[in-house]
């Protein structure tokens, strides 16, 4: 009997802001979301590879390379997997239309759902005013963003100690600011509204670091979250249902029913 839980498999599965290359990547969790996720599409929904900080600064260790070769691997396994960059991996802009490793390079796309809705995937950074029109700010704030993300890495390993979960200081100071609250909900607003203006049904897109599903602004608005604070996704079913994966959260379950299944079997033996 296996003592693990059997993989879920999806028609689609969205990722953004992975931020391969920065110490705040939270890879190992990734590989643990792809080891138990398969889906029929990959949506890789920019800002995989942080090239900001690697220009700065070379940090690539063997957990990184690992996702990599993981998304290829479902690529050779006969997953469709596309790639939509964003303004940390904008030099792949530079190759769009051409195929790495089988993996498709495109600015934007549209996803057709099960049941025939169509939704805008896009990485969404250039609808933010600040990295369109004051880079210097954007790199200022990436710095102070990466501070943040330092100290948050250091609370989890006490974290980790103590037992406890994954937890984001930057993601809770984040709801906590009324400016960034402010700019969540005007970059809300403003995505919803292209895809209003492409005459699609909905948005899928990233950037912002902060997961949603709702209809606020007229139009079906989902964003993907990232992989250093919050380490969640999103998951299209079968019957053309999305769903958000909050993995720090589920992989608790995973974890809990790995280790029932791990004593029953040592049990039985």
């Amino acid at each position: 009997m296996s003592s693990e839980p059997a993989p879920r498999h999806f028609r689609a599965i969205f990722l953004s802001d992975i931020h391969l290359g920065t110490r705040g990547c939270q890879a190992d969790m990734l590989l643990d979301f792809l080891k138990y996720h398969d889906a029929e599409t990959i949506y890789l929904v920019g800002d995989i590879v942080d090239g900001w900080r690697l220009r700065r600064m070379w940090y690539w260790p063997q957990a990184h390379n690992d996702v990599v070769q993981k998304l290829m691997r479902k690529g050779r396994k006969g997953a469709r997997i596309v790639y939509t960059p964003g303004n940390h991996d904008e030099f792949l802009r530079d190759f769009l239309g051409t195929h790495f490793g089988g993996i498709e390079v495109i600015e934007e796309t549209v996803h057709e759902t099960a049941d025939g809705r169509r939704y805008l995937v896009i990485h969404g950074d250039r609808f933010d005013v600040v990295v369109r029109h004051a880079r210097w700010l954007a790199f200022l704030g990436d710095w102070a963003y990466v501070s943040a993300l330092n100290l948050n890495t250091g609370l989890n390993v006490l974290r980790r100690r103590l037992g406890l979960t994954y937890w984001s200081l930057s993601a809770w100071a984040k709801l906590k600011v009324k400016n960034a609250v402010n700019f969540i909900g005007k970059f809300e607003e403003t995505l919803a509204g292209e895809a209003e203006r492409q005459g699609v049904d909905g948005v899928i897109c990233g950037h912002i670091h902060h997961a949603a599903d709702h209809f606020e602004f007229g139009t079906h608005y989902i964003n993907t979250g990232d992989w250093v604070e919050s380490c969640t996704a999103v998951a299209e079913h079968h019957d053309g249902t999305f769903e958000i994966i909050r993995w720090a959260e589920a992989a608790r379950h995973v974890q809990a029913a790995e280790s029932r299944a791990t004593g029953r079997a040592q049990a039985a033996a």
